[in-house]
């Protein structure tokens, strides 16, 4: 064998021993397959990790929001999951709990993403006193308000306490004899997503903080208020109907000039500009009530499967994401970062609402973070839905619904 020869085939079998020495990892996620964040993680973020990462292959695949929860299911139950998923941040707990995740308080460099990130997204990783995933990307409420609508009505300025929500709604509210035309508010629906903003800020809870038991908390006397004020708001017809799900939809209502302001995530602004190019828009935090300014915490979770055969290259690409870079890459998509320390980025300080949900981040809680969420989240909403129909009193519907609640958490 001559010289040549044996230096191709040398190299023939180096190249193989590359190759073969490759990790691939599995992710799944629920990125539209035509979204925007799909296009950056699938273009630009999976690459630049493998090009720094030569090692490490990134399998994405995209599994559709509704279907994500069940073929997590089976695939635990027979063991098929993939190393990586980005999850919505209440099923942490649930998966935790099954034992298909694995604990990372002792994974390389956890400690340090751990105090780098919002506390309020990390604490939806907690369970057992573990963690078993790190916050991805969060996201949170505030307040969107129409300003020429607030101008029209002498108002220079969003309200910054709940006597000052209640003033401002009374100057927005318009009639036409004893039909209102105008509404200055609309909580877009009688879930807890929307409600707990409202409980929180006036003091109230659902349960104790061990999630444990809601009676006491649930139905308290300062969560009872809570609720009431939103039910003699809309009595009043100081906020719409939609908070009984019924008349226009909130960006429906702000779209028509019908609704002054309303409550939702980042997403809102983007979609509201598509639909409604002429309306302008501004933010504002939760109005401060007696228990401060306080809203939901959002967002997704990654999280490492007990069952990965590839845990440290799994992990390696968990930590990129985490990463200053990747984050303020997917922050061009509308997907906001989770580290502290880029609230003074210059792209995020110079964004146009990226700041206010910041702002509101820094006071924002954490649905309780336990397995039966769901089931507890359906109970809940289901006593909401009656007393904003009339069905029940408030007080009546929260004794019924702590009640149940108390048994799902025995």
């Amino acid at each position: 064998m001559n010289a040549p020869v044996r230096t191709l085939i040398l190299g023939s079998l180096l190249l193989a021993g590359v190759a073969s020495a490759k990790t691939t990892v599995t992710f799944w996620h629920t990125y539209n397959t035509d979204s925007t964040e799909n296009k950056i993680l699938t273009s630009k973020i999976i690459p630049d990790f493998e090009k720094k990462n030569p090692d490490i292959d990134v399998v994405a695949q995209q599994i559709p929001y509704t279907e994500f929860r069940q073929k997590m299911l089976t695939s635990v139950a027979g063991e098929t999951g993939p190393d990586l998923a980005r999850i919505d941040i209440i099923w942490t707990p649930e998966f935790a709990q099954l034992g298909a995740l694995e604990k990372v308080d002792d994974m390389p460099g956890f400690k340090g993403l751990k105090s780098q990130v919002f506390p309020g997204p990390l604490s939806t990783n907690v369970y057992d006193g573990g963690y078993y995933g790190v916050p991805l990307d969060t996201n949170t409420q505030v307040l969107i308000w129409n300003p020429e609508m607030l101008k029209a009505a002498g108002i220079s300025k969003p309200p910054t306490t709940m006597a000052q929500f209640k003033t401002t709604l009374e100057k927005l509210q318009k009639k036409d004899g004893n039909k209102i035309t105008q509404y200055g508010f609309a909580v877009p629906g009688p879930y807890n997503w929307f409600l707990l903003p409202w409980i929180w800020s006036n003091g109230g809870e659902i349960t104790d903080p061990k999630v444990t038991k809601a009676t006491g908390y649930l139905n308290s006397p300062k969560t009872v208020a809570a609720v009431q004020t939103l039910v003699d708001w809309y009595k009043a017809g100081l906020i719409s109907p939609s908070i009984a799900g019924s008349g226009l939809g909130s960006w429906e209502g702000m779209g028509a000039g019908k609704y002054a302001g309303s409550q939702d995530g980042p997403w809102a602004f983007p979609s509201l500009q598509a639909q409604y190019p002429k309306l302008s828009v501004t933010h504002s935090p939760f109005p401060s009530g007696a228990g401060g300014s306080v809203s939901v915490v959002g967002g997704e979770n990654i999280v490492l499967f007990k069952s990965s055969k590839n845990k440290a290259a799994a992990w390696k690409f968990l930590r990129y994401l985490l990463s200053k870079d990747a984050q303020i890459t997917m922050a061009t998509t509308g997907q906001i970062p989770v580290l502290k320390s880029l609230v003074n980025d210059p792209y995020i300080k110079g964004h146009p609402y990226y700041g206010v949900y910041l702002k509101q981040l820094s006071k924002a809680k954490a649905r309780p973070p336990h397995p039966a969420y769901t089931k507890m989240e359906d109970l809940i909403q289901g006593q909401f839905q009656e007393i904003f129909s009339g069905k029940k009193t408030v007080q009546a519907a929260l004794d019924e619904a702590a009640q149940k609640v108390d048994a799902v958490l025995k």
